[in-house]
């Protein structure tokens, strides 16, 4: 094996492990034109279904096979697509898993899992059954008797446009109607939804899922609450903690190349960070980072395409940016940090890896603080990398609410 081969399996492994990888039938529609809208100005009923698919009709052996696990019961799965907004909140369409149990419960409690980092449209939970593990971790809560949920988030799945990526606000729309959508869905299958809801996510999606908590808390989606949150590793202080880490050497240098121009190139489409990509972006970069970002790219054709290290990826005016955000940078930082600015009044449970070198355990000690809540709790896991916190405590949390809030 050669150098550069050696440096871009690593560079490769630091990736997937960043982001957390490892391992039909017809489609109904449902009045696709009603109450549809082409403009910003006219009204989108939020949830509405769209279109649903059916994934997977398993029994409990099925189940069982499928997770390599035990299950409680069987499960039926299906592909959604639903009316939302945009980032500017005009009306578009976005997908999700809708994962509800075979029992005999008419009233189901309900877990939504919000997935870590994706930049593959067709990685999201709702499309990739197999070489991702999100829809696994979605069917497992499914397998223990609640209803599950996993919104693909904006411009992934079967979404259209781009994904605008770590915007806590579309992340929390998303999720909100993807529950509206399911509820309708259970509600044709004459069972209905506990409306408090139990809220868990990886990476990405633990950022995601502090900010879900923080609006079903908030009553900003009338008819849910929230009842417990348990997020997992997220970039809950992309100023103070991730950012310096990614420019200093604490993060993984493949890691933070990968994030810096996932954020920067996002965000530019929401907050116009930069006229050129040669503004923030140095050369070879700057003439392809934008395309690497199209949502027909995985993590490992980026991270091939940016082999490099923050200092080489940025112009130095970003790099002074970065640092010390001004304007339009920090718009665009309010609307990824704050998340855990907020009182719980339900149990929190954060878990995080001291080991953790892709988002470091800082974040989550940020958070706590941020809380301001003795409902708040902080599990450390110990000297482990970053994707293997999923695998370490999607189990823990699924035994947690079993205990505090079984499935009824």
């Amino acid at each position: 094996m050669t150098g550069s081969t050696r440096r871009a399996a690593a560079v490769l492994g630091a990736i997937v492990l960043w982001c957390g990888s490892t391992a039909c039938a017809s489609d109904t529609k449902h009045d696709a034109d009603n109450g549809s809208a082409s403009t910003s100005t006219q009204q989108v009923i939020r949830g509405e279904v769209v279109s649903t698919v059916p994934l997977a009709q398993m029994s409990t052996d099925d189940t069982m096979a499928y997770l390599k696990a035990s299950a409680r019961n069987g499960v039926d799965a299906y592909r959604v697509v639903y009316r939302t907004i945009d980032t500017s909140g005009a009306p578009t369409t976005a997908s999700g898993l809708v994962a509800l149990p075979r029992t005999e419960s008419r009233r189901l409690r309900v877990v939504s899992y919000e997935h870590g980092t994706l930049s593959l449209k067709s990685d999201a939970p709702s499309v990739n059954g197999t070489t991702r593990p999100d829809r696994a971790r979605t069917i497992m809560f499914a397998a223990a008797g609640y209803a599950a949920v996993a919104p693909d988030y904006l411009g992934l799945g079967e979404g259209p446009g781009f994904h605008p990526y770590t915007h806590a606000p579309t992340e929390v729309s998303a999720s909100v109607d993807l529950l509206r959508a399911a509820r309708t869905i259970a509600a044709q299958q004459q069972r209905e939804f506990d409306p408090d809801i139990l809220v868990t996510g990886f990476s990405q999606g633990g950022q995601a899922a502090t900010a879900l908590g923080k609006a079903l808390q908030a009553g900003e989606a009338p008819g849910f609450g929230l009842a417990a949150l348990a997020p997992i590793s997220g970039p809950y202080d992309v100023r103070n903690v991730e950012t310096p880490a990614g420019l200093d050497g604490r993060v993984i240098p493949a890691s933070a190349v990968f994030y810096f121009a996932y954020w920067l190139t996002s965000m530019n489409r929401i907050h116009h960070l930069y006229d050129s990509p040669a503004e923030a972006f140095q050369e070879p970069y700057a003439s392809k980072v934008e395309e690497l970002f199209d949502g027909n790219h995985n993590e490992i054709a980026i991270s091939a395409a940016l082999l490099t290290t923050p200092q080489q990826l940025l112009t130095p005016k970003f790099i002074a940016w970065s640092r010390n955000p001004t304007g339009a940078a920090l718009k665009a930082l309010a609307d990824t940090d704050g998340t855990c600015d907020w009182t719980p009044r339900v149990p929190v449970r954060l878990y995080a890896a001291s080991g953790d070198r892709s988002v470091p355990y800082a974040n989550s000690e940020h958070c706590l603080q941020a809380l301001r809540s003795d409902k708040a709790t902080l599990v450390d896991l110990g000297d482990i990398d970053h994707g293997s916190t999923a695998r370490v405590a999607l189990p823990q949390i699924l035994e947690v609410f079993q205990q505090e809030f079984p499935p009824t």
